[in-house]
């Protein structure tokens, strides 16, 4: 059993780095600048800067939409680039001029939980005309080292209306993060051959107490009384009875 415990300590130990939850480091790899026929909508790099914090308000008058194109089951592969488009409608009397779309992911049973920032795509000379409407498109990828699961969320996008900053969130929702590679992944196997491991240590423990108590419950010896035979147990228990001594009578006339 010894051996069993150091193989299964060794094989946590190995397989330690699978088991955390997130890992979110900057990534240094260089963004390309996307151009959209019709004119530059905007350009991803790394210094980006952060549009806002989420203390501006909506502005009166302007709506916001958000759909995933071909994927309704809004499914983020970790480390790809996803793609999902945000409608605005300007119902209001003055142009909108679109700023930037930012998004982030939080774990889903607490928002202060922040899991990744992601990259904001900017936009110049972006305007949403009154009683018009635009789709803006938002590409942005998850940490590779994500783990596979359900999280949230949260996209939101910075404009203004005659200098005046206004904020609007398109999207709070969940996703679906999955790995790359298909249904089958490192961890999935880590788990089953964790659960198989488990579970022959557990049939050589239950195999152990099964042999100790088969120990236990071995049956007396018997002896041999006369032309009978009792268990011993039975004698001791018998003695000094009407019947031992019957029995001791009968032992004396053989004699």
């Amino acid at each position: 059993m010894k051996n069993f415990r150091v193989f299964f300590l060794a094989l946590l130990l190995l397989a330690s780095p699978l088991l955390q939850v997130a890992r979110c480091q900057s990534e240094s790899e260089e963004e390309v600048a996307e151009t959209v026929e019709g004119g530059d909508l905007g350009i991803v790099g790394e210094d980006a800067q952060d549009f806002g914090d989420g203390t501006y308000s909506p502005a009166p008058g302007v709506d916001t939409v958000c759909i995933f194109p071909k994927n309704s089951a809004r499914l983020v592969t970790a480390g790809e680039e996803a793609e999902l488009l945000v409608g605005m409608k300007n119902d209001g009397e003055s142009s909108v001029n679109v700023i930037a779309v930012q998004a982030s992911v939080h774990l889903p049973f607490d928002h202060r939980l922040l899991v990744q920032n992601l990259t904001a795509q900017a936009f110049n000379n972006a305007t949403v005309k009154a009683s018009a409407q635009a789709t803006f498109p938002y590409v942005f990828a998850v940490s590779k080292f994500l783990q596979s699961g359900t999280f949230d969320l949260v996209g939101s996008i910075v404009y203004e209306i005659d200098q005046h900053p206004y904020q609007s969130t398109f999207y709070n929702g969940t996703i679906e993060v999955v790995e790359a590679g298909g249904f089958v992944s490192v961890e999935s196997v880590f788990l089953v051959t964790l659960g198989i491991a488990l579970l022959v240590l557990l049939g050589l423990w239950v195999q152990g107490q099964v042999k100790q108590l088969s120990k236990k419950t071995k049956k007396a010896p018997k002896v041999e009384v006369g032309t009978g035979t009792t268990d011993a147990s039975m004698d001791e228990w018998l003695q000094g009875t009407a019947y031992t001594q019957s029995l001791s009578s009968k032992s004396k006339k053989k004699k």
